[in-house]
């Protein structure tokens, strides 16, 4: 008889082998092969798209979808890296408002989104949405991407405690009005109005936008350092830095909690996107707060801002544009979904329509039982234009040193010389910035 040379152990596992083998060969699992791949930056976006995946699906009967979460710095170098390279590519595609114009850069035939321009046109969205919301999105007049949202911007306040301070945030009309009421509550080192930062510039660019300037201008020329540009340093900077400042920033997470829970921190600046970081981050709080307009330049001037974005692209490497471009409209325009999704992340939807629909009337006890939709869907026309280029986030990060060396100087010399400092200083960073594109022949 013959025998397994390798021993009795051996041959059992061979033998094991060969039935699991065979059972997997005659048991076959059927794999669903995906028709559409989308990948998305938020975890937020990630988890209200799949609700939203199965009413497509029906509706497209044989389709499939799959959602996946990709980090967002990975979103752009990754598919950067893929357009370069002329690797596959998911179909559909949400980037960060931040990143978007890098995706825009060289020839219009180069660019790696599907130019959906016409298709916007034709299908009426372009007077369905908020116009602004396809500036960040478009270059040399062609529309490379569908905004997600709107993101006007509100401040935050512990109403509680500005009332026991006899504050009525209702009668804030002007920024002039806000500063002469920080002066009179703030308690250096104890207790500051307004959440600023002396170093990043998210709130500053609110402001900058809150007075129709920019990074770039519509041509994509740097236009940090433009007369709006430099008057909203000298305005900004005495708020944050000085002997008088009324602003101050610990951070996020868990010390932001403790700041406005223990009242260090009476207003922060809130986008819709924000205010469920609020309600799910700081839920003692509920009750307590309120939101209201950003106080205006001047009686009657723009009361809110924008802070943060969305696009959604289709890749050119698609094979099914005209499906994505359907899957697309029922993410972004399918109203009873949209409604769902504003109750479950705050976000209002770029499409007017949806604005009239029940959810969006709901009084929010978290927010004194404010009407937070209809508070935000109010401002949401008024949203200024901002204007993208390839070098955005290079432009970020440029005016970011400008203010940390403006906050720097102020706090050595106060008012003397400001001005012509920062002036210089401002332009310093936005001659790096034209330098840099200047450069570049294929931006």
């Amino acid at each position: 008889m013959l025998s397994f040379p390798y021993g009795k152990a051996a041959f059992s596992f061979v033998i094991l082998a060969l039935i699991s083998g065979l059972f997997i060969t005659l048991h076959r699992v059927e794999t669903r092969k995906t028709t559409l791949t989308m990948w998305t930056f938020s975890d937020t976006h990630y988890t209200a798209y799949l609700k939203g995946i199965p009413s497509f699906e029906k509706a497209h009967p044989g389709v499939t979808v799959k959602i996946e979460h990709v980090n967002g710095q990975a979103v752009a170098s990754r598919l950067q890296a893929a357009f370069q390279a002329n690797l596959n590519v998911p179909d559909v595609v949400e980037v960060e408002i931040s990143s978007a114009g890098s995706f825009f850069r060289g020839p219009l035939e180069h660019i790696g989104f599907v130019d959906i321009t016409d298709r916007v046109k034709q299908s009426g969205l372009w007077e369905k949405m908020v116009q602004a919301r396809f500036a960040p999105y478009t270059t040399r007049g062609r529309i490379f991407g569908l905004p997600n949202d709107v993101h006007p911007v509100m401040l935050a306040c512990r109403r509680d405690l500005l009332e026991k301070e006899g504050v009525d945030i209702n009668r804030i009309e002007t920024w002039d009005d806000f500063i002469k009421i920080g002066h009179k509550i703030t308690i250096p080192g104890k207790r500051y109005l307004l959440e600023l930062s002396d170093s990043g510039v998210d709130n500053l660019e609110v402001m900058l936008f809150q007075r129709g300037g920019g990074y770039f201008d519509p041509q994509g020329h740097c236009a940090f350092d433009s007369e709006i540009g430099v008057q909203t340093m000298l305005f900004y900077v005495p708020l944050v830095a000085g002997k008088n400042k009324i602003g101050s920033t610990l951070g996020a997470n868990q010390i932001l909690t403790q700041a406005v829970e223990q009242g260090y921190m009476l207003c922060l600046f809130a986008p819709d996107w924000r205010t469920k970081g609020f309600e799910q981050d700081i839920p003692r709080m509920s009750g307590n707060m309120a939101l209201m307009p950003l106080p205006a330049l001047k009686p009657g001037g723009l009361r809110t801002s924008t802070w943060g974005g969305t696009m959604l692209g289709i890749t050119k490497k698609s094979q099914h544009p005209d499906l994505a471009w359907e899957l697309a409209q029922h993410l972004y325009l399918n109203k009873p979904e949209l409604a769902q999704r504003f109750q479950d992340t705050n976000i209002l939807p770029c499409l007017r329509e949806a604005w009239s629909q029940p959810a969006f009337q709901e009084p929010r006890p978290y927010w004194s039982n404010q009407k937070l939709g209809a508070m935000y869907a109010k401002l949401a026309p008024q949203v200024p234009f901002q204007y993208s280029s390839p070098y955005v986030v290079t432009a970020k990060a440029k005016f970011g040193e400008a203010l940390v060396s403006c906050v720097q100087y102020y706090n050595s010399n106060g008012d003397s010389g400001f001005e012509e400092f920062a002036r210089k200083r401002l332009k310093q960073s936005a001659d790096e910035v034209r330098n840099l594109i200047a450069r570049n022949p294929y931006q």
